[in-house]
């Protein structure tokens, strides 16, 4: 059994606007198909328990619904803020890899993103499948703001962080019952391609 950290340095980088969103419960659902820079050019899980880490500089509002896209502020290429706000975690508790149009487009009332991003997705390396991602997010006792270092940057999903943010006292964002239910809603729609992820060491 996974037991629960006290402290971590992981994080997974994400759009700010999607980080936003699972933090105030919109959402426990991220579509990734991983990082130029990554191991492979292929998404890998890398941690269970991680940061959530906002980015900015790729956002594209035209990939968003209409009520996120309204959130992206646009930014020059290379911009990144001075000091990076972390205010919340998660627990990766499913990881599905699906390349079905179908099952994707039907999982459409579940996240952020609208039709042209799952195309978009999709087509990007076709013969990988496109990672769903079920995330049980937990708001930090209180926003931690860290100076932005050099390494943090650049198109990869997971980053180690100078120090550690402690965890304790963090509270779900979502109750267990409610957590539950959108998980076994979206497993529904998947089917049998999904799949529970073993701790990690």
């Amino acid at each position: 059994m996974l037991m629960p950290l006290t402290t971590t340095l992981h994080a997974l980088k994400e759009w700010a606007v999607a980080v936003n969103a699972l933090e105030t419960g919109q959402t426990i659902m991220l579509l990734r198909k991983g990082g130029i820079h990554e191991r492979h050019g292929r998404f890998q899980v890398a941690h269970e328990q991680v940061l959530l880490y906002p980015t900015y500089e790729h956002q594209q509002p035209f990939l968003l619904k209409a009520e996120y896209a309204n959130q992206v502020c646009p930014v020059t290429p290379g911009w990144h803020p001075e000091t990076v706000r972390i205010g919340g975690w998660a627990k990766i508790t499913d990881i599905m890899p699906v390349s079905d149009e179908s099952i994707v487009s039907a999982l459409l009332p579940f996240h952020i993103w609208n039709e042209s991003f799952i195309s978009d997705r999709l087509k990007w390396k076709p013969r990988q499948p496109l990672y769903i991602l079920l995330l049980r997010t937990y708001k930090l006792p209180q926003v931690e703001e860290f100076f932005y270092r050099h390494e943090y940057g650049g198109c990869k999903s997971w980053i180690d962080l100078a120090q550690p943010l402690k965890l304790h006292g963090s509270e779900p964002v979502l109750s267990d019952s409610n957590y539950a239910q959108l998980g076994e809603e979206i497993r529904k729609i998947v089917g049998d391609k999904f799949y529970i992820p073993s701790p990690l060491s």
